[in-house]
């Protein structure tokens, strides 16, 4: 099972932006698909953007955030990004890096993802 560490978040004024990291470890991280979720306080944990396995040619960005975040990974660095530009308030949320060996159990309930990081907070001010 590979093991998820994410980094990057922090404090950000609306229209700035981030990037986040998650670095895997284990083995084959580029046989698996990947995703990253956030969620807000009193809120469910929601599907932000995922990426397919090996090539990531197949990419998926929620429509909330499309136009402002991508997704992407270096397989030879065992790495997923999230680039985050014109941050908005509603973006504040704990970001979780999440990995599965099937792309499409990204897009269902996420009890079923196999692995997930801790977090990382991004609060974006007004």
């Amino acid at each position: 099972q590979v093991q998820l560490v994410e980094s990057g978040g922090g404090l950000v004024q609306a229209g700035g932006s981030l990037r986040l990291s998650c670095a895997a470890s284990g083995p084959a991280f580029g046989n698996y698909a990947m995703g990253w979720f956030r969620q807000a306080p009193g809120k469910k944990r929601e599907l932000v953007a995922g990426i397919s396995p090996r090539t990531g040619g197949s990419t998926y960005v929620a429509d909330s955030v499309l136009g402002r975040f991508t997704i992407s990974r270096d397989n030879a660095k065992g790495t997923l990004y999230l680039q985050m530009d014109s941050l908005k308030p509603d973006d504040t949320a704990i970001y979780f890096c999440a990995a599965d060996a099937k792309y499409g159990t990204m897009f269902g309930d996420p009890s079923f993802v196999g692995s997930w990081g801790q977090g990382t907070q991004v609060t974006v001010s007004s």
